[in-house]
């Protein structure tokens, strides 16, 4: 029996300054702002989700932005790259954008036969711009003063760092329905069938590598799809039969409900459904414009909102 490809729903990173991360993400990079609201599970913080007009899953890229983290340190155990689509023609745009901006960027390379532009948000985090066949087709959000025809359109993948890659591998391919693909060097390409957002998944191998120290600039967990809560808990029951793994109770999030566990190689996985969206507590047309909070965090509004930074 195939397993069903799962592709990614968000990657969430940690920040430093709030209204710095703001900035290069929706101006910089012309992602728009899809929520803000809190970290859950420290509401003196916000939590930023960065995305495409519809907020699809496969294009969030989400932040706790902690104004004094202390910076973290790749290593083994950690996302080490997420990487955005770009139409194939748009490539000497964002070089020539990049370089304006001043943003810490390398030159374009070719991986698995693509046209790859790494580059740093302003805490480090390492992302990148791969020029993808047919993208410029798809419908963009002209944020940033960005032309739509060059705008970001969704996640690519991101790739992992890892001390052996075989056990994170199982679990891509038997619970998340990666396939195995080339290698290159020391690292191996995994994608979900189907395209779209989300669907790449690099695994490199780093034996003998220090290992990662979380902080600002770094990728605090990645999170696959699951159509709803039952396919989410037929994966959940995969991980348990199959790797010996135990996710979490299941967190409601507000705008999708979640279970997490650790895989093999250290690195944090979540299972988040697609449903109900972003949309379940303010219209499209308005999204990331207002503070949004929890149902409990409500009759706390005056005071949170006080205690966060400002953001102009």
């Amino acid at each position: 029996m195939t397993t069903p490809a799962r592709p990614l729903h968000h990657v969430t990173a940690i920040a430093g300054e709030a209204r710095r991360n703001l900035a290069f993400h929706t101006g910089t990079l012309g992602l728009r702002m899809v929520k803000k609201t809190v970290n859950f599970d420290d509401p003196g913080a916000y939590h930023f989700y960065f995305g495409d007009e519809a907020g699809a899953p496969g294009s969030i890229l989400t932040f706790f932005p902690w104004e004094h983290a202390a910076a973290g340190r790749l290593g083994v155990g950690e996302t080490q790259e997420t990487v955005f689509r770009i139409p194939e023609a748009s490539l000497g745009f964002w070089t020539q954008r990049l370089l304006e901006k001043g943003v810490t960027h390398g030159t374009p390379e070719t991986r698995f036969g693509e046209t790859v532009l790494p580059f740093r948000d302003p805490d480090g985090l390492r992302l990148a711009l791969v020029a993808t066949p047919g993208a410029g087709d798809e419908p963009a959000w002209t944020g940033g003063g960005i032309p739509a025809e060059h705008a970001i359109r969704g996640m690519q993948g991101v790739s992992l760092l890892l001390e052996e890659t075989a056990p994170t591998a199982a679990i891509l391919t038997g619970v998340f329905g990666f396939v195995r693909g080339a290698t290159e060097g020391t690292t191996t390409r995994f994608t979900a069938p189907g395209g779209g957002l989300g669907n790449v998944i690099d695994l490199r191998e780093a034996g003998g590598f220090l290992p990662a120290r979380p902080g600002r600039g770094s990728v605090h967990h990645i999170a696959f799809r699951a159509t709803d809560d039952a396919d989410q808990a037929r994966m959940a029951a995969l991980l348990a039969a199959n790797h010996g793994l135990q996710p979490t109770e299941q967190r409601d999030r507000n705008y999708f409900r979640s279970v997490y566990f650790r895989e093999p190689g250290g690195v944090l996985f979540e299972i988040a459904t697609d449903a109900p969206g972003f949309a379940v507590d303010e219209p499209a047309e308005s999204l990331g414009q207002a503070l949004k909070l929890p149902e409990a965090y409500e009759a706390h509004r005056a005071r949170i909102e006080a205690a966060l930074p400002a953001l102009d």
